[in-house]
């Protein structure tokens, strides 16, 4: 069969350039980048725990905040936009102690122990959460029971820094079920479902995308859940391999996890075009038919 030519998106334009100065260096950075997009394109790496390049900015965790000559507060690179003549400082004492700060609170309030990228940046500011800690020397967590309601992913929120992310995936920036968002105000503030229900009695489709942003650990595989409780997850030892999902003609790309011969977990690339990173239910967690076959195969 004779095809035709396949569409291409027309070229857009050039973006204007903008003149800003980070750490000293002058660069020009397309117009409408974000203070990060500048950050990364001359190789200033900036904390983030609540930024995903899929999802819209929310500001939540203030870990990415910059010192702006002429601005009275640190303002978040994730989301302020480069305008001509800024003068960015990302390194300066008064960024240091902020994000040093804003570390110590999440840490001494949650349980961060599966967070490596918030272990990582503690390590580098310093931060020090036992300062924050209770008469008798233990942190002030908000530790709470492990939610198990359903075969699939466990909700840890002991473990969860309110970064917003599974809010926004659950809702316009990927799945649009809305079937989470924050509950409360202030310490009472939480993530739950509509009026508070059980999950299985929720408007969850079970599509995992909020497990593949969740930056702690706080919603988790079930199957990776079971393994850290028996002390058998070793991702060290894990191989990942990319593959086309097989279940319909969307050609979503799966990053399949395995350990010991058993597929873990299943991800997707966030730069893949085609997903984004986000998965539905039979493409995240319909990989047990793999592993259903004879010992002698």
């Amino acid at each position: 069969m004779i095809r035709g030519p396949i569409p291409q998106a027309p070229a857009q334009p050039p973006k204007a350039q903008v003149e800003i100065t980070i750490d000293g260096t002058a660069a020009r950075i397309p117009e409408g980048s974000t203070i990060l997009d500048a950050c990364k394109s001359l190789g200033v790496e900036t904390p983030t725990l609540c930024f995903l390049q899929s999802l819209t900015p929310v500001n939540a965790c203030r870990v990415c905040v910059v010192e702006l000559e002429g601005s009275r507060v640190l303002v978040p690179a994730c989301a302020r936009r480069v305008e001509p003549g800024m003068v960015i400082h990302t390194d300066s004492e008064r960024v240091r102690h902020s994000r040093k700060m804003v570390l110590e609170f999440l840490a001494s309030s949650v349980d961060l122990s599966t967070a490596p990228d918030a272990q990582r940046f503690c390590e580098r500011y310093g931060a020090d959460p036992a300062r924050y800690a209770e008469s008798d020397g233990s942190a002030a967590t908000v530790e709470q029971p492990v939610k198990i309601d359903n075969q699939l992913y466990v909700r840890d929120y002991s473990k969860c820094i309110l970064c917003y992310k599974c809010v926004e995936a659950c809702g316009v920036d990927a799945q649009n079920t809305f079937a989470i968002a924050v509950a409360g105000r202030g310490f009472e503030a939480h993530i739950s479902t509509e009026y508070d229900v059980p999950l299985p009695d929720s408007a969850c489709v079970y599509c995992g995308n909020c497990i593949g942003v969740c930056p702690t650990g706080a919603l988790m595989f079930s199957s990776e859940h079971e393994l850290r409780a028996r002390g058998q997850w070793n991702e060290a030892e894990q191989t990942a391999t990319e593959t086309i999902c097989s279940y319909c003609g969307v050609g979503c790309t799966l990053t399949l996890h395995v350990q010991d011969n058993s597929i873990v977990k299943v991800t997707s690339p966030i730069e893949n075009d085609v997903t984004s990173g986000h998965l539905c239910v039979k493409g995240r967690f319909g990989f047990s038919y793999v592993q259903n076959r004879p010992d002698d195969v």
